[in-house]
């Protein structure tokens, strides 16, 4: 009795990604645009929250308490986003592509959905960090070397690290959805997204998006901070990003749905 629920319980949970997975090709590019916009924006309060926190405490804790503290403030954006329900690009990863396996879309839709996203969470994330990197310095409660601090983390491993990084990012993103699809309270829900954003944060693994974010800050304070470090961090970061999360976990939870499915 106690496989056959199990077995249900990753049936109705593969199901909820098929039909999550589908609502989103149901939408118009202009919302899902729009939305992916409004994530792009949102999270970058994660950044907004830890530049403050750092300038608070950097000099007066252990190098390490402050890392600890800071990565506290990375879950925020992620909040918002999530709870929300805004197109977040490492989200739909994992999520659109349920549906492509189970041959309810196609690929060139897929490609066509991911694009959208990342280009409007993109765009949201460089208007964000334009916009806190005045506002953080000109209030007094973020410091310029916050920003520098906070993007040369993300841009001091090599391509590799990078790349690596951002798959086991990715990964957990996926797995996040995929815990999200079994929880409906809200105070779960926000409870998931925490633990797995904060381990993500203190971690310090390559986030596509926040990381855009957290760079094009660095970038716009220190000159010693090109496009082209941008560009590196980006291109790999997406790749690993969307591997992590659509190979390691929408194909292997999907096949092992299948092999058990086979089994019986």
């Amino acid at each position: 009795m106690g496989e056959k629920d199990e077995q249900k319980e990753h049936q109705e949970i593969i199901h909820e990604q098929i039909r999550s997975g589908f609502r989103e090709y149901e939408k118009s590019n202009l919302g899902v645009i729009l939305s992916a916009f409004t994530a792009g924006l949102e999270i970058g309060f994660s950044i907004f929250l830890m530049g403050v926190l750092y300038t608070l405490f950097h000099g007066r804790i252990h190098p390490d308490t402050l890392h600890l503290l800071v990565s506290l403030g990375y879950p925020l954006g992620f909040i918002f986003v999530i709870i929300g329900r805004s197109e977040l690009f490492t989200e739909q990863t994992a999520l659109a592509i349920v549906p492509v396996l189970n041959r309810k879309a196609s690929v060139k839709e897929l490609f066509s959905l991911w694009g959208l996203v990342l280009a409007g969470n993109l765009v949201g994330g460089i208007l964000f960090s334009f916009f806190i990197t005045w506002i953080g310095p000109a209030m007094g409660i973020i410091s310029k070397e916050a920003f520098v601090e906070i993007a040369e983390n993300m841009l001091n491993p090599e391509w590799e690290i990078i790349f690596g990084s951002a798959i086991l990012a990715g990964w957990m993103m996926g797995l996040l959805g995929w815990l999200l699809s079994s929880s409906q309270e809200s105070i779960s829900r926000i409870t998931i997204v925490i633990f797995i954003t904060v381990i993500i944060g203190l971690g310090s693994l390559h986030h596509c998006i926040v990381g855009s974010v957290e760079v094009i800050c660095g970038m716009i304070i220190s000159d010693t901070i090109s496009i082209w470090d941008y560009l590196n961090f980006l291109v790999f970061a997406v790749l690993g990003n969307t591997i992590g999360g659509a190979f390691f976990v929408s194909v292997l939870k999907n096949s092992q749905l299948k092999a058990n499915n086979n089994t019986k």
